[in-house]
């Protein structure tokens, strides 16, 4: 067979199916150098090479760019880095693996391993299936992939697809990745929290080994910065960046809002979600009609959503297939949602979440209909809340799903909500390392020897706050030491593919409850599902009796983490078996509780009713009706921000939880539990009480009497808290302060500041004899505050202070005058002396304070007192404005001197007669 005969199509942004003949000239001239290689070079082992790439790459546009891509890792050598910024189905997730297998294998000189990660488990069976068939390798065999709970790689294997939490966890395993010549980062700009890890920790991996090549491929991407971030094979300099044109087809955009609201309090608006499915049903059956062949892809926020939206298109559109997408369903409905039609069969209508928005192609879909919704990471760090919430998607993220429809051919998307919604949407989606609840982060960075990612290439450090709250419930859990490090038990927690928290349940749950049911207890916990009334146990009650439609997938999980906890080893016993017969009853709350003994709560009134009080300080209230309103202990496992009567006027809504009583909080809890003197004042009183507390939620209480040490130190809390108001300055002490302040304005350190941030901070220490007197019952007012201040003077610069900022000035007159300084509010404010004008004939000179940095600022007064002028300059004044001045008051004030030269003339404070 002549394999140069073969007949090669490319396509680019400019005309759907034909290259540039320069771009389809340099591809074609590549694979047929390839082609030429491999029909005459017989010596070489078939095996070196092992993908065809002229097989896999026809139709392809991506193929346009390989010849590239090629130069840039042979150039690179062992270490060679890219970035490779194409859009959506111009086929680079299916041809830069085998090219890289290729150049990896001709290097090494037989096939060695390559790994590939995609952001969901969907899409890594979807690509790895996809490379196999047009490999015609067959699935398993060269190329195969990874994902929680199934494995389809052998000995054999050179392309291996797993999704990021997979390869964290295998660097945290096997740090060098030892056999494996490369790795791709797949859709980098979704900004994932575990790719942003791996793209920190790979970049550190790449340097240590000297001999990994690197590549990040995105749609959309900030190209420079991402390249920074790789760097090149050297580390001298950025990655090399290879672009590709766009695939997209002519698309057509079609509006059809609703009146009603997307969102309310409770989340999506029911009448919405009736649009949507209305909208998605016509406009299918519509399209129909032009084409029999096109199938519709439509896209809202949650796995429940999924549900409720299908329901209704299945009512709406008989004779149609409709099929749901999202993280919960089987693997097996998931791949036959993104399998294209089978010959012969109906119409399809595929109801997605964002999972299908950017790394994946389904066959056939034409049509896009978009709620403009999607779920997303918040965390509430007021109240210690994190969990998934529903926003309005950003318009790159529209945009990315609008795409899903002009992939194969002319497309239209119908966006079921307003234009100016979409152009009030933020440009791109948060990344999820700013919002996101980091305790897994964190811990695998604690495990990587990175605490915090001190030290890491990361696209985005981390939130300080989320950090820290991070921190502290690994803390809690034992997962970390004192230096921010991992424990023996912080790394088995990082090994098990589940929240930390779920993960500690796990492991100290089973010697209390017994393997299945704290496994069936977490499964439902890690899960998508809705509690109606937040009322976990008949949520359970559901799952286990079939009455739910996500059964199945609930029982797949807890039956896979129950072999977890069979091969995992039991926790550091912090629960005993011995203290089963205490949670007899109250399964699923000790298992919510462990898992999150931060949310252990108490019933409280509340001027709205009752509400409950988590451990954590957090006010909540349940929602109306709910069946746990009488239990006066719950573990919630949901809390989440709302609004209105749900929230019981609380800001806080629990959305998940199940019952427990004191017992079992204290058990679950008991890092929390701790016995203290609180001692308060207020009014002028102390108030001291022996307090039992299980975090925020106060046991019993009784009162005592407060040590001095407990007297200064609520004192001090009430003073931080109110301000500097408690006190009373007086005059002396108030003149003292602001001269201290004017020195330090100009000449700094040592002098002390006198604003009121610094004088609380240090209060402690100028203050403690004030604040033991006032705890004594002493008023404010008694108080000498003047003698406090000094104790903040700096030695031996204190002697100078008097020659500084003295408190009066001598004028020529003889008269000492009180210099008035600036409070401390008016830093800017100059010094003020206010002196009869007689009382200066003579000084020519205007005095200066602070070694002369600060002029004085007289205001030069009548004999009566009242205003003539104001300066800073009396040279100018006596040579100008003083004739004006002398014009207008002489006949005025006959008694009193105005000479002509009042240079010379004698400063007087008396009048004429008195002055001989």
């Amino acid at each position: 067979m002549d394999l140069r005969r073969h007949h090669y199509r490319f396509t680019d942004a400019a005309s759907p199916n034909t290259l540039s003949p320069r771009r389809r000239r340099g591809a074609e001239g590549w694979i047929m150098g390839l082609v030429s290689e491999q029909a005459f070079n017989k010596s070489l082992s078939p095996a070196i090479t092992p993908f065809h790439l002229e097989k896999i790459s026809a139709g392809l546009v991506f193929a346009g760019s390989l010849p590239e891509l090629e130069a840039v890792l042979q150039a690179g050598g062992d270490a060679a880095t890219a970035l490779i910024q194409a859009p959506p189905g111009t086929g680079k997730t299916t041809l830069v693996p085998p090219l890289v297998a290729n150049v990896a294998a001709a290097r090494a000189g037989s096939p060695v391993r390559i790994i590939v990660t995609q952001p969901r488990r969907v899409a890594a069976r979807s690509a790895a299936r996809r490379l196999a068939s047009l490999d015609t390798s067959g699935p398993g065999l060269k190329v195969g992939f990874t994902v929680r709970g199934e494995n389809t790689t052998g000995s054999g294997t050179i392309v291996e697809f797993v999704t990021p939490g997979i390869l964290l966890r295998r660097l945290l395993a096997d740090p060098g990745l030892e056999g494996i010549a490369a790795v791709i980062i797949d859709e980098v700009h979704e900004r994932g929290l575990e790719t942003d890890l791996l793209l920190g920790m790979l970049r550190e991996v790449h340097e240590l080994r000297g001999d990994l090549m690197l590549i990040a491929m995105s749609a959309t991407l900030d190209a420079p910065r991402f390249a920074q971030l790789l760097g090149n094979a050297d580390g001298t300099g950025p990655a090399p960046v290879i672009d590709c044109p766009s695939a997209l087809h002519e698309l057509f955009i079609q509006w059809e809002p609703v009146a009603a609201p997307r969102l309310t309090d409770r989340g999506v608006s029911r009448t919405f979600l009736t649009h949507v499915a209305a909208t998605a049903a016509s406009a299918h059956a519509q399209a129909l009609q032009s084409d029999p062949g096109i199938d519709a892809l439509v896209f809202v926020p949650g796995a429940w959503e999924v549900a409720e939206v299908a329901a209704q298109i299945r009512t709406r559109a008989p004779g149609t297939e409709v099929l749901e997408l999202h993280g919960q369903i089987t693997a097996a409905m998931q791949d036959r949602a993104v399998s294209g039609r089978e010959p012969g069969g109906l119409p399809r209508i595929i109801v997605s979440t964002s999972l299908a928005e950017s790394s994946l192609t389904v066959p056939g879909v034409r049509l896009v209909i978009d709620s403009g919704l999607a779920r997303e990471p918040r965390r509430d760090a007021a109240r210690s809340m994190s969990g998934l919430v529903t926003v309005s998607a950003s318009r790159a993220s529209s945009i990315q799903r609008a795409g899903r429809a002009a992939r194969q051919g002319p497309g239209r998307v119908v966006r079921a909500f307003a234009e100016k919604s979409f152009a009030a949407a933020p440009a791109h989606a948060r990344a999820e390392i700013t919002v996101a609840d980091l305790t897994s982060a964190a811990l695998t960075l604690a495990c990587w020897g990175a605490p915090g990612g001190a030290g890491l290439h990361l696209p985005e450090a981390p939130p300080a706050l989320s950090l820290q709250a991070a921190t502290v419930v690994l803390e809690h859990l034992g997962a970390i030491d004192a230096s921010g490090h991992a424990t023996a038990l912080g790394r088995r927690l990082a090994g098990i593919p589940a929240d930390p928290r779920l993960g500690r349940a796990l492991l100290d749950g089973a010697p209390l409850l017994g393997n299945n049911t704290v496994a069936q207890a977490v499964a439902l916990l890690a899960g998508d599902y809705r509690a109606q009334g937040a009322d976990l146990g008949a949520l359970l009650l559901a799952l286990r009796n079939g009455g739910h439609p996500q059964s199945v997938i609930w029982k797949r999980e807890a039956a896979r983490l129950e072999s977890l906890i069979k091969r995992a080893a039991p926790a550091a016993g912090s629960v005993a078996p011995s203290d089963r017969s205490l949670v007899a009853g109250l399964e699923l709350g000790t298992v919510v509780a462990l898992a999150y003994p931060g949310q252990v709560a108490r019933r409280v009134q509340h001027a709205a009713g009752a509400t409950y009080l988590l451990a954590s300080g957090t006010r909540a209230g349940l929602p109306a009706g709910s069946p746990l309103a009488h239990h006066p202990w719950i573990a919630v496992a949901e809390v989440a921000r709302a609004a209105g009567r749900d929230a019981a006027g609380t800001g806080a809504l629990i959305r998940a939880a199940a019952p427990l009583d004191e017992s079992v909080a204290l058990l679950a809890a008991a890092h929390l539990e701790k016995t203290e003197v609180t001692t308060t004042f207020a009014r002028g009183k102390l108030n001291a009480r022996k307090e039992h507390r299980l975090g925020a939620i106060e046991l019993a209480s009784t009162p005592v009497a407060p040590t001095r040490a407990q007297g200064r130190a609520a004192v001090l809390d009430a003073l931080r808290e109110n301000g500097l108001g408690m006190l009373s300055f007086s005059e002396s002490a108030s003149l003292l302060r602001s001269r201290l302040a004017l020195v330090h304005r100009i000449l700094g350190d040592p002098w002390p500041a006198m604003d009121d941030v610094s004088l609380l901070a240090d209060a402690a220490t100028w203050l403690a004899p004030e604040l033991e007197a006032l705890a004594g019952g002493k008023s404010p007012g008694s108080l000498n505050l003047t003698d406090a201040l000094r104790r903040l003077l700096p030695w031996p610069e204190a002697s100078s202070m008097d020659e500084l900022v003295p408190e009066h000035l001598t004028v020529p007159s003889g008269s000492r005058i009180r210099i008035s300084y600036p409070s401390v509010e008016e830093s800017e404010a100059p010094p003020v002396v206010a002196v009869k004008l007689q009382e200066c004939f003579g000084l020519a000179i205007s005095p200066a304070l602070v070694k002369g940095r600060v002029p004085i600022l007289f205001h030069l007064l009548s004999p009566a007192g009242r205003p003539l002028a104001v300066t800073d300059d009396l040279a100018s004044f006596w040579s100008g404005p003083y004739a004006q001045v002398r014009a207008e008051n002489r006949g005025r004030y006959p008694k009193h001197p105005w000479p002509e030269d009042p240079w010379t003339a004698p400063a007087t404070r008396h009048v004429k007669k008195r002055m001989g």
